[in-house]
């Protein structure tokens, strides 16, 4: 018997049978995430509902040498949860309870299966939210946020996941179940916990978080500008960031973006707009209404028009619907596309927006442009057809030249989505050798047998043994330097 039919047969002992899938047409719900053109079966999922049968798994691949990924709710856009064909896919869609709202503390505690949006709605009763939010809030899941470190929108002004978790219980890869951080405002020692966010489930599996909710603001503000094109909108973020002013969130879509929203949600963005912004500022009412006045301002002289300002929830919440619909509206557009993500310095959005309009004329790909303009974190939309041969080839290429010109600029080839599998490769461009042989050591520390999720993150197998996935029929062709 194989190491993989050992662990099944032990697992089926462990949870009820409902909570073990081996049969490969149910398998196949889990093959990708949100990066759907890499897909992998997993040979086994499981889907535990408390955190001592997630340990008892864990255990259980801890002595079979069996690797295990976990996977919340499937849309992370870098890979991150891509099974591996001879592990375990640890499913914590069933730790979705939120075990307590403590407004007097100003936390939550959650499981990891608990929906984003969920803890703001659980907070708002006593006037608080969850901070982060990405444009998938209704449906990714905490557990996935924290090991992203997801931000969305409102990170300009608030931070990302790593800002707004206190605490976390972890699995260890050993299977035992340690708690990191504390309820206290500084905890002394290493920081561990910061260590596991961000860390795109290679350090463990967690199992409860402990989460920092935010009071809400007095009086909210959202202003939707068109402007001419990208760099007016560009000198409007920079002008308004330079008066010293810090808005909740600064949101630019390109003409491209617009017109895939307008197709998928009709906005009703002002018409001929080559590009919009969305800013929304929060704060007493007096300090926002200061503020207003003082944006309004700065992108009326940048070229902006068509100013409107939210009346009320509804026309907000319209405002909003066709930025966070933007990712699956493209495809109104283009039959398929990838998400890309990285990061610049807010100063140089003018140049790198040129030069992607630039590789897109070159290349005949177009790309859509839909970002956090406020702190430079770029989204672009690289659209291709994949019937037409050598497209999905070009659209890569643009793809990888993209985040080439985010380092060059001193960037950063990711600023909320990860590493995973999708940019493994791109890892190198960032950081030397002895950087990322630095960084092995933490995992191995934590993970000496390389069995959680392993193939993530880093460009080849380093150091502790880490257990390389095999390719199937139908994945794309690696290259120099790719896990598989």
């Amino acid at each position: 018997m194989d190491a993989l039919a050992a662990l099944t047969s032990e697992v089926r002992a462990l949870l009820p049978e409902r909570a073990v899938i081996t049969d490969r047409a149910r398998l196949r719900t889990y093959e990708c995430d949100g990066l759907a053109h890499h897909r992998v079966v997993p040979g086994l999922a499981v889907l535990p509902e408390t955190a001592g049968q997630v340990a008892a798994v864990v255990a259980s691949c801890a002595r079979h040498g069996v690797p295990f990924v976990a996977r919340g709710s499937g849309t992370g856009l870098s890979g991150g949860a891509l099974p591996h064909a001879d592990g375990v896919l640890i499913v914590t869609s069933r730790l979705r309870r939120i075990l307590g709202v403590r407004p007097e503390d100003e936390r939550a505690v959650v499981e990891p299966g608990v929906i984003n949006l969920d803890v703001t709605r659980a907070a708002a009763p006593y006037g608080f939210h969850y901070a982060p939010d990405p444009s998938s809030r209704q449906v990714c899941s905490i557990g996935g946020n924290l090991a992203e470190n997801s931000g969305g929108a409102h990170c300009l002004k608030y931070g990302f996941t790593a800002c707004h978790v206190l605490a976390a219980d972890l699995v260890t890869p050993s299977g035992e179940l340690v708690v990191l951080g504390t309820s206290a405002p500084d905890a002394p020692g290493y920081d561990l916990l910061g260590t596991v966010v961000g860390a795109e489930g290679t350090l463990g599996v967690v199992t409860s978080v402990t989460v920092r909710l935010t009071r809400d603001p007095e009086s909210v503000s959202t202003l939707l500008v068109a402007f001419p094109g990208t760099d007016d909108a560009g000198a409007a973020t920079s002008a308004i960031i330079a008066a010293g002013i810090v808005p909740a969130a600064v949101e630019m879509m390109d003409a491209l973006a617009i017109e895939a929203a307008e197709a998928a949600v009709a906005c009703g963005y002002p018409a001929g707009a080559g590009a919009v912004l969305i800013v929304e500022l929060d704060g007493p009412v007096a300090d926002v209404a200061a503020e207003l006045a003082v944006v309004t301002r700065l992108c009326t002289a940048a070229g902006g028009f068509a100013l409107r300002v939210a009346e009320d929830d509804d026309a907000r919440e319209l405002i909003w619907k066709g930025r966070r619909s933007a990712f699956a509206a493209v495809g109104r557009i283009s039959p398929d596309y990838i998400v890309q993500d990285g990061v610049i310095p807010r100063t140089a959005l003018p140049e790198v927006l040129g030069a992607i309009s630039a590789l897109s004329a070159d290349s005949g790909v177009r790309v859509a442009n839909v970002f956090h303009a406020g702190d430079g974190n770029l989204h672009p939309l690289v659209l291709f057809d994949a019937a037409v041969p050598g497209q999905e080839e070009r659209a890569e290429e643009v793809s990888g030249a993209i985040l080439d010109l985010c380092v060059t600029h001193g960037g950063s080839i990711t600023g909320e989505h990860g590493v995973g599998v999708d940019k493994a490769r791109y890892l190198p461009r960032m950081f030397t050798d002895a950087d990322l042989d630095t960084m092995q050591l933490v995992r191995c520390a934590f993970d000496p047998s390389g069995i959680a999720n392993p193939g993530k993150i880093f460009p080849t197998p380093r150091l502790c043994g880490e257990v390389p996935r095999k390719r199937h029929a139908g994945e794309a062709t690696p290259v120099a330097g790719e896990v598989f």
